[in-house]
Formats: structure tokens, sequence, C-alpha cells
């Protein structure tokens, strides 16, 4: 499973690539909307943080953001159990990234801001290191008050469930982590049709 798994997300890499070139030359016309890119993700999950960090995170560093409206949704392949308290499929460790990467989203609205953040976060994530996620308030620079009392009152929780909900209602559902959705379409079902391309 794991190499299937790892086969989808190169494919999903090329594919994201191929996508970011596309986007390149519709921003050269007036007028152009941004393109909708949404990423279903969990925290530890080895796939999601080598996504992010070592894929997603080009479109800042190429200018592409500024084409493309990005929305991350922490949550995956969590479950809401029948008391609204969640269970995560990599445990509570990811429960609690999870919920503290959605507070990050919601007290720093700017996905610039966010993803600084998100982005430290995974990276420890890649590199075994994600118990000491609370140094990349001080690396990116950016206040902890905030983010922390969204988790410790609550409203954390309240974030996760909205996105379970999110996560829930995609049709197709989601069947993998990550899971990209462009303009309302999962990369999957752009997949089947340019695999002959790859």
């Amino acid at each position: 499973m794991a190499s299937s798994s790892s086969a989808r997300l190169l494919l999903a890499s090329l594919l994201f690539s191929s996508l970011c070139f596309c986007f390149c030359l519709a921003s050269s016309q007036a007028s152009v909307p941004k393109v909708s890119l949404q990423l279903y993700y969990e925290t530890l999950c080895p796939y999601c943080s080598r996504f992010m960090v070592n894929h997603l995170s080009k479109i800042f560093e190429d200018g592409l953001i500024s084409i493309v409206d990005l929305d991350l949704i922490p949550y995956g392949n969590a479950r809401v159990n029948s008391n609204d308290s969640i269970t995560c499929q990599h445990g509570p460790n990811e429960c609690l990234l999870n919920t503290i990467e959605a507070c990050a989203i919601s007290v720093w609205p700017d996905v610039s801001e966010h993803f600084k953040f998100i982005y430290c976060v995974e990276l420890l994530v890649v590199d075994h290191k994600y118990e000491s996620w609370e140094t990349c308030f001080e690396e990116t620079g950016i206040d902890s008050t905030a983010v922390l009392k969204c988790y410790e009152s609550g409203e954390g929780n309240k974030l996760e469930l909205q996105y379970a909900a999110k996560t829930d209602a995609l049709q197709p559902p989601h069947t993998y982590v990550p899971w990209v959705v462009v303009d309302g379409q999962p990369l999957y079902e752009v997949s089947a049709q340019s695999i002959k391309f790859f």
C-alpha cells in the first residue's frame, strides 16, 4: 500500500507541477481569476508533510500564490465521535497539531502568514521532530498567544468539526491524503485522463 501511496504522491506532484506551468501561462493574461487550490491533509501523515514541504511551498517561492486561492484543511482521515470528540489516524499528537494548524489558519487568515507557521511544523514532521512544534512561533516571528488561546478555549475543536464537515462533504469523497482539489476537481481525476502524458 505504501508504494501505491508513493506512486499517487509522485503523480500528484507531477500533475501539480504541470498545473503550475498552466497557471504561469494564464497569469500573463489580463483579468484572470485566481485558481482555487484546496489541500486536504493531516499533520502527521508523512506523504502530506513531504508534499507540503517539497512541492506546495514552491508556489510561494516562485510567486504563483498571487494567482492561487489556497485553502488548507488540516483534518484528513480523522473521525468525529458521537460526543463530537475527534480521533485522528496517527493518534492524539496528530489531533493536537491538526487543531493548532486550524487555529493558526483562523488567527492569521492571510495565507502567507499561516503557511509560514504550518510549513515550519510540517518540516519538523518530515525531520521526525514534531514534538518541538512550538519553536515555530519563535522561528517565524509570530506571537503564540492567539493560537494557544484558540486551542485551549475549545475554539480549535469547533474549527476541526467544521473541517470534518467540509472533508466529509467532498464529492467524490477523498480516498487518501494528501487530497488536492483544483477548481473543484480532485487531481486524481485529472491523473486518470492525463496518465498517458507522463
